[in-house]
């Protein structure tokens, strides 16, 4: 099929879908519609976003949502599951090949979801199995009621060491207010507070006093690559299980621009992952494992999940089949040049950057020089048409729902073609807006750390420069609705 006859197809598609959604409710038809225009109209540099193809997001719109599925392929607590059977046996088998893994869980409905598997199959692993021949007994249903206080009171005081949410990590990571903070006796390590940069040693003397269960790798917001071969060392120093959240980074996994020791796979027991963000598929979660975890990680569901989003894995399957052609390699490099010339763009305009800079995919940007929040920062920047989010910085004094910094990402805007020069200029759009922005004051008149003044004409004049820019690589293209 030509290029401008699957363009021709797929804006037929979304017509037809968009005229029947209005037939029942024209509100979302409606906002549908409206979200698209405002994507196509910004400057989207979340982090965690990117467009998925119109393949991957048409298959989410099938009869498959309508199917329940609990249990696994060619084990099912449902009937007629064949279809499923075959959408998620692809997934899996593309996850495999792509990331090559021994084994891929393809069912978690996020990646909280996917941490939660992995957490709960390392436990079963290391605390259930061990405790279940201690006591005597095949299985879970052979315990008696002082057998299951036993169990339980071993789940409930394993430890857990991570990456603390102000150097970087990610609230699954064992931030206490997350369930991972609740399950665990959990420490955090964080970066040096000098270079803002991970500390191995430092990683290694934390781990050694705290004998964690599990060490926890992996990041949200920390614009560095990390050496999983040292974090397995330090793992196995403890005998703990190293776990891998790669849900920001799979895409340059996937592309590999991460290899040898930056390539998690090899060195890590369990990796979790979405498949959005660098990915450019669904909202979904994967879990792969080495084959030890592998049967645990199958109890998934019913240990944490109920019945798996067959429309969603048949998503999965077909973005994962995009990420193994040539083309996505390409795509991964240019998303971590990108993050380069952003970084660049930044620092030749005098800003500072945690870390200095970054060689992944995100830059985190601390607008305490500017005189902001990272909540005044963000919300000046959308009246200019550039979506961000506000981000804790190390150490932050702002806390985490001002905070003192702004996370940007490469991957969305990559996907539409911005290139060096683009990405120069968001720099330079991003610098304008916040050199221009000053802290506003509440109705009592005092310093407010939420509101904010623009000089006038600034947003437009902004808008319109990014106009140029969004012109020149559309997004969706082709894609025409009546």
């Amino acid at each position: 099929m030509t290029d401008e006859r699957l363009a021709k197809t797929v804006s037929s598609a979304y017509d037809a879908a968009l005229e029947v959604i209005a037939s029942v409710e024209p509100r979302v038809a409606e906002a549908t519609r409206q979200e698209l225009a405002d994507q196509r109209g910004s400057l989207k540099l979340i982090a965690s976003e990117n467009y998925a193809s119109p393949a991957t997001l048409l298959t989410m719109g099938t009869w498959f949502s309508d199917k329940y599925a609990e249990g696994t392929v060619g084990h099912r607590f449902y009937a007629a599951c064949q279809n499923v059977d075959t959408v998620e046996s692809l997934a899996a088998e593309h996850a495999r090949e792509l990331f090559g893994a021994p084994y891929a869980y393809v069912q978690p409905h996020s990646g909280i979801d996917a941490n939660l598997v992995a957490f709960w199959s390392i436990l079963a692993n290391r605390v259930e199995t061990p405790t279940l021949q201690r006591l005597g007994a095949k299985n879970v249903n052979e315990l008696t009621e002082e057998d299951w206080e036993t169990l339980r009171h071993e789940f409930g005081n394993q430890r857990l060491l991570g990456m603390s949410l102000d150097a970087g990590g990610h609230l699954t990571h064992g931030f206490r207010p997350n369930i991972s903070g609740k399950m665990f006796h959990q420490q955090q390590y964080g970066t040096d507070p000098e270079t803002g940069l991970l500390d191995y040693d430092v990683v290694r003397a934390k781990a050694q006093e705290f004998r964690p269960l599990v060490l926890v790798a992996g990041y949200s917001a920390y614009p560095r690559r990390v050496n999983f071969a040292k974090m397995r060392e330090i793992a196995d120093e403890v005998g703990a299980v190293l776990m891998v959240d790669m849900a920001h980074f799979a895409g340059l996994v996937a592309g590999k621009v991460f290899t040898g020791d930056e390539d998690p796979i090899p060195h890590a027991q369990i990796v979790t992952t979405t498949t959005h963000k660098s990915l450019r598929g669904p909202r979904g979660g994967l879990v792969l494992a080495q084959e030890e975890f592998a049967a645990d990680v199958d109890r998934g569901c019913p240990m944490v999940l109920g019945g798996p989003l067959s429309h969603v894995m048949a998503a999965k399957a077909v973005a994962l089949a995009e990420a193994r052609q040539p083309e996505f390699r390409t795509y991964a490099q240019h998303i971590a040049d990108n993050a380069k010339s952003l970084a660049e763009g930044f620092l030749t305009r005098g800003a500072k950057l945690v870390t200095g800079g970054t060689d992944n995919h995100l830059v985190l940007l601390d607008v305490s020089g500017f005189g902001l929040t990272g909540r005044q920062a963000e919300s000046a920047l959308l009246d200019a048409g550039v979506v961000t989010n506000r981000n804790s910085v190390p150490g932050d004094p702002n806390g985490a729902w001002y905070t003192s910094g702004i996370r940007f990402g490469t991957p969305a805007l990559t996907t539409r073609g911005f290139g060096h020069e683009e990405f120069d200029t968001v720099a330079d759009l991003v610098v304008e807006v916040l050199s221009k922005t000053r802290p506003g004051t509440n109705k009592a008149g005092a310093p407010s750390k939420a509101t904010y003044a623009t000089e006038d004409g600034v947003a437009d004049r902004v808008k319109d420069r990014a106009a140029e820019m969004l012109d020149r690589h559309p997004l969706y293209p082709g894609l025409q609705l009546s």
